[in-house]
């Protein structure tokens, strides 16, 4: 008998020493070690590039496979690279003055004071006037969300000015439901992001490089003409996708009457605290939309539409529920994200990476058409795989496909534009984006992570094939060609 519990001790004993070998801390240690050893093995970088490149791909590692914060990940490997002296402390310290920074901080105090003031909850309930059934009104409510496009030149502002709206339309539907609608909203705003010009800061990046470089440019007219078809086809799938997935069976039933009731509400006038805030909106987008005439930037006039909705007396929201309202994890993780992408760039790790997404590139040179624009696509929509931030993806690949588009006589504009329309693609995880984690860090309504990895398996491909149908069909019957 004591024979047989020593062999029951050692079997124990053996699982134990497996699971730990096998157990992620370990895994984690060892793609570092792996990380580091090929790293190190690459000549053609010197010591700060490789110090952050092994930054980079640690964070990207991390962000992926870990609950650690990504705030937290991304400040403490900027901490590293500074330490390893790849960079100056002041790579921290200004990563806080990116426009987007005070852009996002901005819009989560517009946000709240939207929330505050009723309107959020009067726009719901308007929405609710139109229809009963809760798959109308879930239709209706991201058509808003979407529209949003045209007016707000910012995905993370987008989502910040409709997270109010969609935590208010929450409470109409099942704890199931509520999943749903936070993970479509986001989507939706992404999907919609290629519709306009100002869709993304990305957008801007990309067409200055194009100026710069090729002396080209694409137009607001030619990006609407061009993007706005492309972006509702991709929104209505998506819709669908999201919605024959995950929608519950139940989900086209009628809302309940306690919820019909509240729609009297509608009929009632805006108080004073209503209209201030729909005018400082209205005044906010005016002066986003004419940028080019006063010269002042997106981000600036977020922040004084901030000032104006916190100011003592006259304000909409107090000094103290504006702060509150700001999400300084994401606000953190996005500056350190921009810091990591900067460091990139400043130490050189963009130049090698161009020219080895260049090498690959060139080797459909010879090749028709259609091989030529799947390869763009194929590097541009998996590209937030390993970029998290929207605007370093820009960053790092647009001039490598500038010299890709002059190295197989290809026109700079439409290889740009793809490209552009592929980046655009960021919702495999909730770090791919700002809109996304936004949601997905709520207190009040998140969704799951891994339900969002499913509906990327399912719409990357969709995405990817429409492009090609669309560039094949109406984008090349409108002007655009290699």
């Amino acid at each position: 008998m004591m024979k047989g519990f020593e062999n029951h001790l050692k079997k124990e004993r053996l699982l134990t020493v497996r699971n730990s070998l096998y157990s992620k801390p370990a895994v984690l240690a060892g793609l570092h070690v792996f990380f580091f050893l090929a790293i190190l093995s690459i000549d053609t970088l010197d010591y700060p590039p490789k110090v952050a490149l092994f930054a980079f791909l640690s964070a990207m590692t991390l962000w992926v496979t870990t609950k650690m914060p990504a705030g937290f990940v991304a400040i403490s490997l900027i901490g590293f690279v500074i330490i390893m002296k790849a960079a100056e402390p002041d790579l921290l310290y200004t990563s806080l003055s990116e426009q987007v920074i005070w852009l996002m901080i901005g819009s989560f105090i517009i946000g709240n004071a939207v929330k505050e003031s009723g309107l959020a909850e009067r726009l719901v309930v308007i929405i609710l006037s139109k229809s009963k059934k809760k798959g109308n009104v879930l239709a209706g409510i991201n058509a808003v969300i979407v529209a949003t496009v045209f007016f707000i030149p910012s995905t993370s502002g987008r989502a910040a000015l409709a997270m109010p709206i969609i935590n208010q339309l929450s409470k109409k539907y099942t704890e199931e439901e509520q999943r749903v609608l936070v993970l479509l909203a986001p989507l939706l705003i992404l999907m919609s992001t290629s519709a306009t010009f100002i869709g993304a800061g990305s957008h801007l990046i990309g067409i200055g490089l194009l100026e710069s470089t090729a002396q080209q440019s694409i137009s607001f007219i030619q990006w609407f003409i061009w993007g706005l078809p492309f972006a509702v086809v991709m929104t209505i799938v998506s819709f669908f996708v999201v919605k024959w997935t995950l929608w519950p069976k139940n989900g086209g039933e009628l809302l309940e009457n306690s919820q019909i009731a509240e729609l009297s509400e509608v009929k009632k006038r805006m108080n004073p605290i209503e209209k201030k805030t729909l005018l400082v909106l209205v005044s906010l987008i005016a002066f986003w939309m004419t940028e080019s005439i006063h010269g002042y930037d997106i981000a600036f006039v977020a922040m004084v539409g901030a000032i104006f909705v916190m100011a003592p007396t006259y304000g909409i929201i107090s000094w103290k529920q504006g702060m509150k309202s700001v999400s300084w994890n994401l606000i953190i993780f996005v500056a350190a994200a921009a810091a990591l992408g900067k460091v990139l760039v400043d130490t050189g790790v963009v130049k090698w990476v161009e020219k080895e997404m260049l090498f690959f590139l060139q080797l459909f040179a010879d090749a028709p058409d259609w091989q030529i624009v799947l390869a763009v696509l194929l590097v541009s929509v998996t590209s937030h795989l390993y970029i998290t931030s929207h605007t370093t993806r820009a960053i790092v690949f647009i001039p490598g496909f500038l010299l890709f588009s002059e190295a197989i006589g290809a026109n700079p504009s439409t290889v740009v534009f793809l490209s552009l329309i592929g980046m655009n693609y960021c919702v495999t995880f909730p770090v791919s984006s700002k809109a996304l984690l936004l949601f997905y860090e709520d207190e009040e309504n998140s969704y799951d992570a891994k339900t969002l990895l499913k509906i990327s398996l399912l719409l990357m491909p969709i995405y990817i094939g429409v492009m090609m149908l669309f560039y094949f069909s109406y984008w090349q019957w409108t002007g655009l060609q290699l």
